[in-house]
């Protein structure tokens, strides 16, 4: 089953993999500064070949005459399966942005992603519009997916807006990214390198090509990409002038996080779907895990194909010497075992420059309750609310990939995604404040279709 969430199901059984590839291969130029057929004829990738993205072992430009999904799909230069199920599928997709994408890898001996056939990770990619506006937006991708996986979520957009794009594979991908590193936790601590890395190099790549720095930089993902957002800006501050978090999961030492809250669900939810004598009970420990009331139509689809994968995948990351069943996991009994793993991702609350947040309030993969609204607070103790805004989404699930399924009764994300970037521009650039923290209701009479584009803030 293809995933629809941040994971996929596994490094070269991807659909659509063995036309990508080829189209890939064959789009792509055969050197490390090479030019592309026709490159700079009308002068729109004039000087291509003199683009170098610092520290990278390999890398590969091409001259494009539209650089959104418009026109990368046909032309090989994304991945369809690497973005499948991420957005609704009628979210509109923007075209008319020509302009340089440049592929390649930096130093890794890792081999998780094989994207390309170069069976390397630390991929990246870096996208430069003819028609730049003078920002840049750099990303990470979701769960475990590879280097395209926001293509249609984020990449579309920002180019349409004039921005310069830059995302990583964050330097492992797939079901067995916990393999990569030496000792627990370096595998995760690894994302946080390589989308520093990817943004020190994104920015000089900029310089070069328009002749200034980037005006202004921001970061922002979802989900795992959300994570590193955070990370970033309590950590590398300098290199951002802020960020919009997606709904990035929360790491930290206390409770909650998923490898405490996962394990009450994979045993709870098989005696609440049974319907015996003790569901009442069972939907009591769900809620108490952190299930939203109202996301019970959820629960199904999340322990069939999330709950435990999730869980299995991550706790083999962070307490690999743990040996019993995922439902069995006692996170409050093994804390002190993986305290050193958690040490070296853990996020604090201490962001150094402006964040929005965007959560849907029926997430049923990283629950609101043992997420952004304690991530909020710890921003709070922190003594950094005036830097944070926080948007609940009234109905809306981790990502978009079940709105098309439940129409009704699921809001999609993306566009209020969107909003909350488009108030982080003014909050920079202008010091218009951002509507305050608070939970955006859904309109009662907005329609399917006026969802896919509309979210007031306020």
């Amino acid at each position: 089953m293809r995933s629809v969430f941040g994971f996929r199901r596994g490094s070269g059984a991807r659909s659509g993999a063995a036309v990508v590839v080829p189209l890939l291969a064959a789009c792509l130029l055969t050197s490390a500064a090479g030019s592309s057929a026709g490159a700079g004829q009308d002068g729109h990738c004039a000087g291509m070949e003199r683009l170098r993205v610092p520290g990278a072992a390999h890398q590969q430009q091409s001259c494009l005459p539209e650089l959104t999904t418009a026109g990368t799909v046909s032309s090989g230069h994304t991945d369809p399966a690497d973005w499948a199920g991420l957005t609704p599928s009628g979210l509109p997709t923007p075209h008319g942005v020509p302009g340089i994408q440049i592929d390649g890898y930096f130093p890794d001996d890792s081999h998780t992603n094989d994207t390309h056939g170069w069976n390397h990770d630390a991929q990246f990619v870096i996208r430069l519009p003819d028609d730049f506006t003078g920002g840049l937006v750099v990303s990470g991708s979701p769960g475990n997916r590879q280097q395209y996986a926001n293509d249609r979520a984020i990449a579309d957009w920002a180019l349409a807006r004039g921005y310069a794009f830059a995302a990583t594979d964050k330097g492992n991908t797939g079901l067995q990214f916990h393999r990569d590193g030496e000792q627990p936790g370096d595998a995760i601590a690894e994302w946080n390198r390589r989308m520093t890395q990817l943004t020190i190099a994104a920015k000089a790549v900029v310089a070069q090509r328009y002749g200034h720095a980037p005006r202004r930089t921001i970061a922002t993902g979802l989900s795992n990409g959300g994570y590193l957002v955070r990370w970033q800006l309590e950590n590398r501050p300098g290199l951002y002038d802020g960020g919009v978090d997606w709904e990035g999961t929360l790491w930290r030492k206390q409770s909650p996080n998923l490898l405490g809250y996962l394990p009450k669900a994979l045993r709870a939810y098989p005696r609440y779907a049974d319907g015996g004598p003790d569901v009442d009970e069972a939907h009591a420990a769900m809620l108490d895990a952190g299930f939203a009331p109202g996301s019970e139509f959820l629960w199904q689809y999340h322990h069939k194909v999330y709950w435990g994968l999730t869980q299995r995948i991550y706790r083999k990351e962070l307490d690999p010497g743990y040996r019993g069943d995922s439902a069995d996991y006692d996170y409050a009994a093994r804390k002190d075992i993986v305290a050193p793993a958690i040490e070296k991702i853990a996020l604090t609350g201490d962001i150094k420059r402006p964040l929005i947040t965007v959560h849907g309030t029926l997430d049923a993969l990283l629950p609101i309750g043992t997420d952004s609204d304690v991530y909020a607070g710890m921003v709070r103790d922190e003594g950094r609310g005036s830097l944070h805004r926080y948007y609940r989404i009234e109905g809306g699930n981790h990502v978009d990939g079940l709105v098309d399924e439940f129409p009704k009764r699921l809001r999609p994300l993306t566009p209020c995604h969107r909003s909350a970037f488009v108030a982080l521009e003014r909050w920079l650039a202008r010091d218009v404040q951002p509507p305050p923290s608070g939970t955006v209701a859904r309109p009662a009479e907005a329609s399917p279709d006026e969802l896919l584009t509309q979210c007031r803030l306020d």
